[in-house]
């Protein structure tokens, strides 16, 4: 028998609205981002854990305001006097903190966005007070910024998103083995991306389906190395 070559190709995972999957872990957050026109100031920031749809949700809110999105780390390199002319996006914003080019940028860019009274909306996993930031007018600004919060997913969510990343990688599974890895694996959606992951890795490897057996495999030796 010829083994067969896995390839760990890149998922195509889907960014839109429809996609989205509301639960009571994130219903607040999207009802909140969705409102862009009543937010203090234009702006908002959104906080939750990694991995837990903070991205997607960002796609969502640019696609409907016609928003740039840029990524915190990169900010120092970016023209801000050119990306100020439309609604941004700024993912992982923490990510400025220790690059003084960066944390200028963002500075410059909140500035501008609130003359020109655009949005601007942030992601970041805490809130600013725990970013490190060193420019003092920086943190001012983003302290004063409104934040809304994903929460902890629950297994409504978990479940939805198991399902989403299997249907990304067009993997069919039984509708039982969902509920079966909900009660099983870490509860992050961080998790369960690495857990789909290794599952289409590992299946496509022994040239077969993914499967409860294959699954508890995979997570007993997560706990072994743990």
């Amino acid at each position: 028998m010829t083994a067969q070559l896995a390839f760990d190709l890149p998922a195509r995972a889907s960014l839109r609205r429809a996609d989205f999957f509301v639960s009571p872990a994130n219903a607040l957050a999207l009802a909140t981002v969705e409102a862009a026109t009543g937010w203090p100031l234009g702006k908002m920031l959104l906080i939750g854990p990694e991995g837990s749809g903070k991205t997607h949700l960002a796609h969502v809110w640019a696609a409907a305001n016609g928003a740039q999105i840029m990524a915190g780390g990169s900010l120092g390199l970016a023209d801000i006097e050119a990306r100020a002319l439309t609604p941004v996006v700024v993912e992982d914003a923490a990510d400025v903190a220790g690059d003084p080019r960066a944390e200028t940028a963002l500075f410059h860019l909140h500035n501008r966005l609130a003359e020109r009274r655009l949005p601007l909306l942030l992601t970041a996993t805490r809130p600013p007070r725990d970013w490190g930031l060193a420019l003092p007018d920086l943190l001012s600004r983003m302290q004063g910024t409104a934040i809304t919060r994903i929460e902890a997913p629950d297994d409504a969510l978990l479940s939805a998103v198991l399902l989403k990343l299997f249907a990304d990688r067009q993997i069919v599974v039984a509708p039982a083995l969902i509920g079966w890895l909900v009660a099983r694996m870490d509860r992050s959606l961080a998790a369960a991306r690495d857990l789909v992951a290794r599952l289409d890795a590992e299946a496509l490897a022994r040239g077969g389906p993914v499967t409860r057996q294959l699954a508890a495999e995979l997570l007993d030796e997560a706990l072994d190395r743990n």
